[in-house]
């Protein structure tokens, strides 16, 4: 995950590096925007990763 500053040190972005390309790819959170506070990115960030199965 990589936090993106918007300007604000309350207001970021994240993306996630997708394995399949080695790349990072701009993320939504849950409430459909692109840019929130820290703590709502990295929720969001640990909720899909521990959600997620690993095979």
């Amino acid at each position: 995950m990589r936090l993106r500053y918007r300007g604000s040190a309350s207001t970021c972005g994240f993306a996630l590096c997708l394995a399949s390309t080695d790349k990072y790819e701009d993320t939504i959170l849950p409430n459909g925007v692109f840019a929130g506070t820290p703590e709502d990115t990295l929720d969001c960030v640990c909720s899909l990763y521990l959600a997620t199965p690993h095979i």
